[in-house]
């Protein structure tokens, strides 16, 4: 079932006031000012980093989105937004008409039908269900940002109402700078979202520009509305487990008995303890924010939380004892739940951390021995302290799963800069001949099993909002997975099974937070599969409404990022960002309905480039055509950059999609003798 709330506060509008509403843009009238809703979670007030004449030039830059009429009245209050948040949301821009949630597809009053499942897409991105900070219009990772400020999010919804498919609207970092002419085979929408000059891509360079309000951290899915709530990381933390487990400890069907400890329960991270209990194991989370946690408890994706380490040791054991899948929320401080295990001698056999540390000192992780008030606090009033805190905790962290280590507990990084952090701060996480001492979850885990084969997280929403066309799509994907699994070669038969095994299940679940969507890992030949049948029922009425088509940013093809998503690529080119372009040029001119490149994603500012896609599958030819043509490239771009960096898996997949597509050639490595080369330079030294 759907578990979203509506905001309190509101009274959701008739069909025919939402559609004038949702479409009006910036409103004929002043809004009364907005009231500060304590029963939705905020986003921490950001440093302040502008100067005089900076704040003056953030200030003129919010007011050119208002009629001069509304400039005397309006100057003062974004001035102090600016001074209090370190931004300028606009909040009294807010709509108040409507509750924010997707509708169905048919409630929006567009003339486009892919222009409608796109205000559908960006409506579900700030559902209070689904959004971490859904005033300050942020999804998720702390700084996850849909748009800058309220007046983007008007005139976005505006442009996208007007639209007809010989147009495409244009996002810089939010800011819709237009329609403009185009035609019905091009992108809807194009979006990039913090994408400076590479020179000016440092945290610092972020901030002033964030606060400025010209740039915007998009993080993966925030930025271009293809997040569907926590369900996604769910399945990918699922299928990381359950690799880890097979890759570390032996197991195969799951990991009964097994201790996972983490950190995070916020955004991304609210899907570990979930996923712990689907992959068999006692999950123990940690969580200092009470409103995160609560939240995760009361959508059921969290089963039980204490606040007393006595009481989380005893039931770890228990459940142990019991073989008992667990989740367990720790409603403190990681480190000190990393420090009472190692003193405790408890037994974890597997560990990681999902907090956001790609923000490390503006609420991205909280120090111990701060309460989450005064951590709030000290990060805007005393940053130059608060960053001390910081890596004094990420140094009694590190320590602390050193010492479990030692001992047999198997750490990854989750891709979320920890290790980056930690090194930074001081840690002992590097290793004498270079990198760190821990692996990254894709180096390890994902990139060999999944990436380099050609599984990644394609996910899909039906846009009706009617949950019996989500169990259509689920036993579709499932018939499809079935097929491609009886004639599989052996290297993925296991991936097939462990998506087929979730697909089958994913009801039993309550995945659904938000829009009526789901996610799973298949190849490119799974999803232009999947994708065809999808289309087929939607022509013959099996499926109600359109579905649209998309993925995580986090995919074979979609990111270049070397801590994370091309960890497994070593021939040095992990830190070039030509994949992630070209993939979405190619998706854009072979027919995704919307496409977007962004600067950042989960590990940090400046620190990867990543991209995506929406497509909209009408039950058309044309809509056929298009799925086929870019779902084929959007996976393989990614592959043929792996096989050229010798990753052998790839270059396997590879060699099957040569043999699939007569059209396609690929340049393929040749492998050079290390004694050769070794000779080589040595006649040279």
């Amino acid at each position: 079932m759907n578990s979203r709330h509506p905001e309190p506060s509101f009274t959701d509008a008739s069909d025919a006031r939402f559609a004038e509403l949702v479409a009006e843009g910036i409103p004929a009238e002043l809004p009364p000012p907005a009231r500060r809703d304590p029963e939705v979670s905020h986003a921490p007030a950001r440093r302040q980093v502008l100067s005089r004449a900076d704040k003056a030039l953030a200030l003129r830059n919010a007011l050119r989105y208002l009629p001069p009429a509304w400039h005397e009245e309006m100057a003062p209050e974004l001035a102090a937004e600016l001074a209090r948040d370190g931004r300028i949301y606009m909040h009294r821009l807010r709509p108040t008409g409507y509750a924010m949630h997707a509708r169905p597809i048919d409630a929006y009053p567009a003339r486009s039908r892919q222009a409608a499942a796109i205000m559908l897409m960006i409506q579900n991105n700030l559902d209070p269900a689904v959004a971490q900070y859904p005033h300050e219009l942020i999804t998720y990772g702390g700084n996850g940002t849909v748009f800058q400020n309220w007046a983007q999010y008007r005139l976005t919804m505006q442009y996208l109402a007007e639209m007809s498919d010989e147009q495409t609207l244009v996002l810089y970092s939010g800011h819709p700078l237009g329609l403009f002419p185009s035609h019905p085979d091009a992108p809807r929408l194009a979006v990039t979202c913090g994408m400076v000059v590479p020179h000016y891509s440092r945290p610092e360079d972020y901030e002033r520009l964030a606060a400025l309000g010209v740039t915007s951290y998009g993080q993966m899915t925030a930025g271009s509305f293809m997040y569907i709530g926590p369900q996604g990381i769910v399945h990918g933390t699922t299928i990381t487990l359950l690799g880890a487990g097979r890759k570390y400890l032996g197991t195969e069907d799951g990991l009964a008995g097994k201790v996972f400890v983490s950190s995070g329960l916020g955004g991304m991270s609210g899907a570990q303890a979930k996923a712990a209990v689907i992959a068999g194991a006692v999950g123990v989370i940690a969580e200092i924010d009470p409103t995160a946690l609560k939240k995760r408890h009361a959508q059921g994706w969290l089963q039980e939380y204490e606040t007393d380490l006595d009481k989380v040791l005893t039931r770890v054991e228990r459940a142990r004892a019991a073989k008992e899948p667990l989740s367990l929320g720790y409603l403190g401080n990681v480190v000190d739940l990393w420090e009472r295990l190692a003193a405790a001698g408890v037994t974890v056999e597997l560990g990681s951390d999902q907090t956001s540390l790609h923000n490390p000192y503006a609420g991205g992780y909280y120090p111990v021995g701060l309460s989450w008030d005064q951590a709030n606090a000290m990060m805007r009033t005393d940053p130059d302290q608060f960053r001390t805190h910081v890596q004094e905790s990420l140094r009694r962290q590190v320590a602390a799963i050193n010492q479990m280590a030692a001992r047999g507990t198997h750490f990854w990084d989750y891709g979320n800069a920890f290790l980056l952090e930690a090194s930074r701060a001081g840690a002992e996480v590097n290793r004498p001949e270079g990198g760190f001492r821990y692996p990254s979850y894709v180096e390890d885990i994902m990139g060999p099993i999944c990436f380099d084969y050609g599984f990644g997280p394609f996910r899909w929403v039906c846009t009706s909002g009617d949950e019996r066309d989500l169990a259509a799509t689920d036993e579709l994907a499932a018939e499809v997975l079935a097929a491609l699994q009886a004639t599989a070669p052996a290297d993925v038969r296991r991936q097939l099974g462990d998506n087929l095994r979730w697909i089958r299940h994913a009801r039993d679940h309550a995945m659904v937070v938000g829009s009526q969507a789901r996610i799973l890992y298949a190849d490119a030949e799974g999803r232009r599969r999947i994708a065809q049948a999808f289309n087929r029922a939607i022509g013959e009425g099996r499926i109600s409404a359109p579905v649209v088509l998309g993925r995580d940013h986090h995919d074979v093809s979609g990111t270049d990022s070397p801590y994370r998503e091309t960890a497994n690529v070593r021939d040095g080119s992990s830190l070039c960002a030509d994949m992630a372009v070209h993939n979405v040029i190619g998706d854009g001119f072979r027919g995704a309905t919307w496409v977007s490149l962004h600067n950042g994603g989960g590990v940090g500012w400046g620190e990867a480039v990543n991209g995506g896609f929406g497509l909209v599958l009408d039950g058309s030819e044309d809509a056929a055509r298009r799925a086929d043509a870019m779902l084929f490239w959007d996976v393989n771009n990614g592959i043929a950059r792996r096989a050229w960096a010798g990753n052998p898996e790839a270059v396997t997949a590879a060699q099957r999609a040569l043999a699939a597509e007569p059209r396609l050639r690929l340049s393929l490595p040749e492998t050079a003798d290390e004694a050769v080369v070794e000779a080589a330079l040595a006649a040279h030294e």
